[in-house]
């Protein structure tokens, strides 16, 4: 049976939204869009693609599919990053899409949490979500979470959509791997308790 792993980029307040560029997410009047851009290094860069070969398939919300549709299928396959998005089976959590253009990509019907458990009893590995706010709070309420890889990073926004936000209860983690960069972010893995 494959595991679901989440990977997000965080700041210390648990902000999510808007890593990328500057209009990458303006939803809520988010005005830090692109505040990951100092933070990256050799050894994030490195940790990041770790995960990759175990990775038999991803797993999106619609939102964050669409902006990965528009730019991984034109870069080439000599960026590593491009080459395993590209040729991985993707899974979109979606209402309103019905056809999908990026190759190998597939819409998930019925049920979020009925699909994702079927998907996780088809073969090994593990299915990766990057991103994806809306789906991961869906997956988070449902326990359908094996690992959360948290990319923390030292700067505090005080808005936008966070991780953690409304839980039924409380969610007991275990520490299971924690590797610092240069630039001080925190790469963190843990996995329900």
């Amino acid at each position: 049976m494959r595991k679901l792993a989440i990977v997000e980029f965080l700041t210390l307040d648990g902000v999510m939204q808007g890593l990328g560029s500057r209009d990458e997410d303006r939803e809520g009047g988010f005005e830090h869009g692109g505040w990951d851009q100092p933070y990256g290094d050799e050894v994030l860069g490195r940790k990041a693609a770790e995960g990759m070969p175990a990775t038999t398939a991803y797993l999106f919300g619609r939102k964050t599919y669409e902006k990965m549709a528009a730019h991984w299928p034109h870069e080439p396959d000599e960026d590593p990053i491009a080459a395993h998005l590209n040729a991985t089976p993707k899974y979109v959590a979606t209402r309103t899409l019905t056809e999908l253009e990026w190759a190998g990509s597939h819409v998930l019907d019925g049920d979020v949490a009925e699909s994702v458990n079927e998907l996780k009893r088809q073969g090994e590995g593990v299915i990766t979500v990057l991103g994806s706010g809306a789906l991961v709070q869906t997956l988070i309420e449902r326990g359908l979470i094996g690992e959360y890889r948290l990319f923390l990073h030292p700067l505090v926004l005080g808005t936008g959509k966070r991780l953690f936000r409304s839980l039924p209860g409380p969610l007991p983690m275990r520490l299971v791997d924690c590797t610092q960069t240069t630039t001080g972010v925190m790469l963190l893995t843990y996995e329900p308790a």
